[in-house]
């Protein structure tokens, strides 16, 4: 059987890999066979397909690990008074204005055009987390419709909430409950996995229900924890400890727990996340945008926690993600040896998969997916082993990138879409847009 060989400049099989010069990959089918300096594979495999992708970086496909693909809708939205924190940037703006209005046509205007430019940003992988407490049931097929016609690995959830009413919080379980059992019997790119809101709109009993029902499918369970001030103080009043110490006591903080943000939290719940086992995604760009504050990154990482990056829906340039990880901490804890490039970019694709438990994601190495990138490599100054990755973060940007593979097979290439995607996206986005402003005004 012949394979396609990818001959770039560059090859970045891990970012804890020094990046080797002149190799490329093998791929048949969806997998990765063979990788070895670029002459080499010439000879091993003369019969096969040639991509060749002279000054191009060679890398895995970016993970984006925790996004909601409807906010976009939300951004430019008319605001009278911006909110003076988080609980009320939640409780007067997100939850009425933006989470509540959410329907089917908003959906897949918002998933189209994400999914496009996400593509463009070199994402092959992303998890998404659906809030639209008035669309259940089956909201999370809509939405899997469009996202499949993309070809992108995809988990999809719904963020269950009893802030309405307890059969309400129920409805969103099952809502996990049900795709994800039938998308984990299909084994396509498209996954799910159980999710529900926080400590202070879900109560134990219904916490415990969550855990309960993933071990039942053996899948993650997604939660945001502490991206403010006021989970821990909610947690400290009405349970006696921070939101992780209190995880920890309910049982169920361990190796399927997917915390996301974890901006305000103390070192004995870093110690706590590192010795359970639990993931954690990061989110630096709207952590500042709802004034959260700065998560303990360099903490958690140098504790061993696994770590992935995640636009969240705000700035969705995954380069501009990463520069704001590689940047926010060093000036946050006023050292500038935090943070190397080499670490960011992991979190951005290797650690990214390992968050979303998604086995031979996010590496380019034989027997794993072939979910890459390349990305051109005309820097402004000689890129080298040693400075590649601050390369790559700091100067390029999605009209970089120049081909994206998932599972083998290429969506994008020379700037163009291969997917059957829809052209007047934007028109689409607009029109919901505005329905979405209009009703909320």
């Amino acid at each position: 059987m012949t394979g396609t060989l990818i001959l770039p400049e560059w090859l970045i099989v891990s970012a804890r890999e020094t990046p080797h010069h002149g190799w490329g990959i093998r791929i048949q089918a969806e997998r990765i066979t063979d990788l070895g300096p670029n002459q080499d594979l010439r000879k091993k495999y003369p019969g096969d397909q040639l991509l060749e992708a002279g000054g191009q970086v060679l890398s895995p496909g970016f993970v984006n690990a925790h996004t909601h693909l409807y906010g976009v809708l939300a951004h430019g939205i008319p605001l009278a008074n911006a909110p003076d924190g988080f609980w009320p940037f939640l409780k007067d703006f997100w939850w009425p204005r933006v989470e509540d209005r959410i329907d089917s046509a908003m959906l897949r205007a918002a998933v189209e055009w994400q999914c496009q430019l996400m593509l463009k940003s070199g994402v092959t992988t992303f998890y998404d987390c659906l809030e639209a407490p008035n669309f259940l049931p089956g909201c999370l097929e809509v939405e899997a419709e469009v996202v499949a016609r993309h070809g992108q690995r995809a988990i999809l959830s719904f963020e269950a909430t009893q802030r309405i009413s307890e059969a309400h919080g129920l409805l969103g379980l099952q809502e996990n409950y049900d795709f994800t059992s039938i998308h984990r019997q299909q084994q396509d790119l498209i996954q799910g996995l159980m999710c529900y809101h926080t400590l202070f709109t879900c109560s134990p009993d219904f916490i415990r229900r969550a855990f309960k029902m993933a071990g039942e499918l053996s899948c993650l369970v997604h939660m945001h924890c502490s991206e403010g001030a006021y989970e821990p103080e909610y947690a400290l009043e009405h349970y006696g400890k921070r939101p992780i110490q209190f995880y920890d006591q309910l049982g169920v903080l361990g190796p399927n727990m997917l915390a996301s943000q974890c901006v305000q939290l103390d070192m004995e719940e870093v110690a706590l996340l590192a010795q359970r086992g639990a993931q954690v995604t990061h989110m630096p760009l709207s952590n500042c945008e709802v004034g959260g504050g700065i998560a303990p990154i360099p903490q958690l990482a140098a504790a061993g926690v696994t770590i992935g990056l995640g636009s969240d829906s705000y700035i969705d340039n995954f380069f501009e993600v990463m520069r704001g990880a590689f940047l926010i901490h060093k000036a946050n804890q006023r050292d500038p040896r935090l943070m190397p490039a080499s670490l960011v970019y992991f979190m951005a694709t290797e650690g990214g998969a390992r968050a979303l438990h998604l086995p031979r994601v996010g590496k380019l190495a034989p027997g794993w997916k072939a979910d890459l990138q390349l990305i051109d490599a005309a820097f402004p100054t000689p890129a080298a082993g040693w400075n590649l990755y601050d390369q790559l973060i700091l100067y390029r940007n999605p009209e970089h990138v120049k081909l994206v593979m998932v599972d083998g097979r290429i969506l994008l290439r020379d700037g163009q879409l291969k997917t059957d995607y829809d052209p007047l996206a934007r028109q689409a986005l607009h029109t919901q847009a505005e329905r979405l402003w209009q009703a909320a005004r």
